[in-house]
């Protein structure tokens, strides 16, 4: 144990900048922010963390916990810079990759771009075997074509193998065979069995994840193990813990297995920070705004927890269609992603409009303004040339940005092909940014059927402060808040997350007689002790406890719902509880239920979990006077094409209570709050910069 008080790190990897919280007991926090290194991630990342235990005068050995989220994953897939797999599935299914649901996202787009499958035809094989959707073997594993075949594939030297038989959820029997025939003749390369990796129904969705999974498993499983050796090499002998998509922490092993369940692991560390400040601050419905160096993320909070689900696409050819993108079906925090961050590149199209993004300058060369060889304009160099960003002490501290590269670059890519000063062109990048995180907003919520105008805007992540108040304007929504450490929000809230695991299964039962009640017991039984196997040894004795979901549906419809169940229920007689409780659910969703119709459950899921942090409500700040400016700086305000001398705050000088009024600049040392002249500013009594909307 540290001879310090719970001495605890967190370290999100970005697609831009690391960044890094060292938080000391429970009142000491201290951040760094980085610049990604995105050849060598773990570089960036023990560089900030070198930094921060640096300025808390501690030692890697002084850490007792260490979280980590990255996006590694997710850009490995996004680049197509995964390991050489195949896939080896049942005879007859080979194009299942292909076929996948015989849909088409846009259904009049003649020209559909269908997004690339990560395993080429050439590199699907098969072998004859059938299993039914009972479970019965229809066709034994042929073992004299497996042995085949594995020997054709060592010749190949492949890297990764994805096994995924027919209803392989329903009997194991035939993939495990299949492994330990392919572990014979390959004993070092990495196999992903689909009833391991998602044991559900749904053959593309099934195939497209345990392919991902393969996919990037060298990789995660390369860098997880440099990091791991290189905390060592520095004496950290504390617990390391991976962010999961879906909000809860797990072990360095289970992350090296199943490494298709760390994609956007970083987002769902946001949400986790956003639903805290909610909570403290007594908000129920709000919206949850992450923009960083790379993305720009929105999420939709309710009652203190952001808004799950079992299904995520990642890599879609078309922004904001569904169905455009690679299936993966884990549990994730339910928000949308876009290429809307400080990195994204600005250039002018065909039509002479504006576009922004999704690429990225990243952070090798970076934006102009980084002066680090890069030239092309990005969002930041906006932000710059608008007067919003200081050019000194940026990323605390660490960064001086050179405006002149800024001015030079917008007025070249932009401002030429539009007959405009740098200024005017910045501004203009400005609002198209912000009217693409706007408009993610807006379908977002409308998707999930929320009026967004009506809830409360919480701004966190390095870019973010910078544009919330003008995304919130756009939108509707008239109360932003911003909390404390916002720039490096994911990596706060990585420290806040409960140590947690799901078990998702595929086990159809109609909600009739004929309902094997003893079978699901015995399923859920199982599930349970699974998910406990692999959170109970991180939980250090933290207390846990389970949530039975059943995913439900009428039969004859395509998809369920969620429907959390109790054990006890499980008894004799329980399909009468089970339909009760499915209607009201299906009744709040779709305000009315179908009479006599009969019901199914398909898959069943436990999720073990230790308690998460409970912040309490914090006291209502009184009024008091804000400290003076300590200097003033010139924004350019495109809609008034006029400069503005505008006061600038330093946050750390301002007690809850105190007012600022538009416009103005509040600065910190991870990031920049811009308040425009549309909104007024206060300190709430947690710390919060809370925009409200003038009247």
């Amino acid at each position: 144990m540290s001879k310090h008080a719970n001495v605890r790190m967190a370290a999100d990897i970005g697609g831009t900048f690391t960044d890094v919280v060292l938080q000391v007991g429970s009142d000491r926090r201290l951040t760094r922010k980085v610049l990604t290194t995105p050849d060598q991630p773990e570089i960036g990342m023990l560089n900030g963390l070198s930094l921060a235990l640096q300025d808390g005068g501690l030692n890697f050995a002084d850490v007792d916990v260490f979280v980590h989220g990255t996006t590694l994953a997710t850009n490995a897939i996004i680049e197509r810079r995964g390991a050489r797999t195949v896939l080896v599935a049942t005879e007859g299914f080979r194009d299942v990759l292909d076929i996948a649901t015989e849909s088409r996202f846009n259904q009049y787009d003649l020209m559909i771009e269908k997004p690339t499958p990560l395993i080429p035809r050439s590199a699907r094989f098969t072998v004859p075997e059938r299993i039914d959707a009972t479970g019965k073997v229809l066709l034994p594993l042929d073992v004299e074509a497996m042995r085949a075949l594995a020997l054709e594939l060592k010749d190949q030297q492949v890297e990764a193998i994805a096994v995924v038989f027919i209803h392989a959820y329903a009997n194991v029997a035939h993939e495990l065979e299949a492994e330990r025939i392919l572990r014979e003749k390959m004993p070092d390369v990495s196999i992903s069995l689909s009833h391991k990796v998602c044991p559900e129904v749904r053959e593309y969705e099934r195939t497209s994840t345990t392919v991902a999974n393969a996919y990037v498993q060298p990789l995660m499983q390369g860098y997880l193990g440099r990091m791991a050796e290189e905390l060592l090499k520095r004496d950290f002998n504390g617990a390391t813990y991976l962010m999961t998509s879906g909000g809860g922490l797990t072990s360095l092993d289970v992350a090296r297995d199943f490494p298709v369940r760390l994609v956007e692991s970083g987002p769902a560390g946001g949400a986790i920070f956003a639903s805290l400040i909610a909570l403290a601050a007594g908000e129920r419905n709000v919206l949850s705004f992450d923009m960083g160096g790379t993305t720009a993320k929105v999420c939709l909070i309710q009652e203190g927890a952001p808004t799950t689900s079992r299904f995520f696409e990642v890599d879609r050819t078309e922004r904001f269609m569904k169905g455009s993108g690679l299936p993966l079906r884990i549990p994730v925090i339910e928000m949308v992603e876009i290429g809307a961050g400080g990195g994204s590149i600005a250039k002018v199209d065909g039509l002479g409009r504006i576009q922004i993004g999704p690429q990225s300058v990243s952070s090798k060369p970076g934006p102009a303004c980084y002066d680090l060889g890069g030239d092309i304009p990005s969002v930041t160099d906006a932000d710059l040339v608008l007067g919003l960003i200081e050019s000194e002490n940026f990323a605390n501290g660490t960064m001086t940005l050179r405006p002149d590269l800024s001015r030079a670059a917008l007025a070249r890519d932009v401002g030429s092909k539009l007959g405009v000063e740098p200024e005017a062109a910045a501004f203009g990048i400005y609002e198209v940014v912000c009217e693409n995180m706007a408009s993610a907003a807006r379908m977002h919520a409308a998707e999930l059927g929320a009026p967004v105008d009506r809830y409360t805007m919480i701004a966190f992540g390095g870019a973010a402060p910078l544009h919330a108040a003008r995304v919130a304007e756009k939108v509707g929504i008239e109360k932003v808040l911003i909390p404390a450490n916002a720039g490096v929000g994911s990596a706060v809230g990585f420290l806040a997350a409960p140590v947690a695991y799901e078990v998702i299964r595929s086990f159809p039962q109609k909600v009739s007689e004929a309902f094997d009640v003893e079978g699901v017991r015995a399923l859920l039984a199982g599930m349970e002790r699974d998910a406990r196997a692999l959170v109970e040894p991180g939980a250090e004795g933290a207390r846990t406890f389970e949530r039975m979901t059943a995913y439900m549906r009428y039969v004859g419809q395509g998809h369920e719902i969620a429907v959390e169940i109790a054990r006890d229920e499980l008894r004799p007689g329980a399909q009468a509880s089970l339909r009760s409780r499915f209607e009201v659910e299906y009744r709040r969703q779709f305000s009315r239920e179908i009479p006599l119709a009969d019901i199914e459950v398909l898959t069943w899921s436990v999720l073990v979990s230790t308690y998460s942090q409970q912040p309490g409500v914090f006291a209502q700040a009184t009024k008091v006077v804000a400290p003076p400016p300590v200097g003033r700086r010139e924004l350019f305000d495109g809609r008034l094409n006029a400069l503005l001398d505008v006061p600038v705050y330093d946050r750390a000088q301002m007690r809850p209570g105190s007012q600022v009024q538009g416009p103005a600049l509040i600065g910190e040392i991870e990031t920049t709050i811009y308040v425009p002249a549309a909104f007024d500013a206060r300190v709430d009594g947690a710390g919060n910069i809370v925009l409200e909307k003038k009247a």
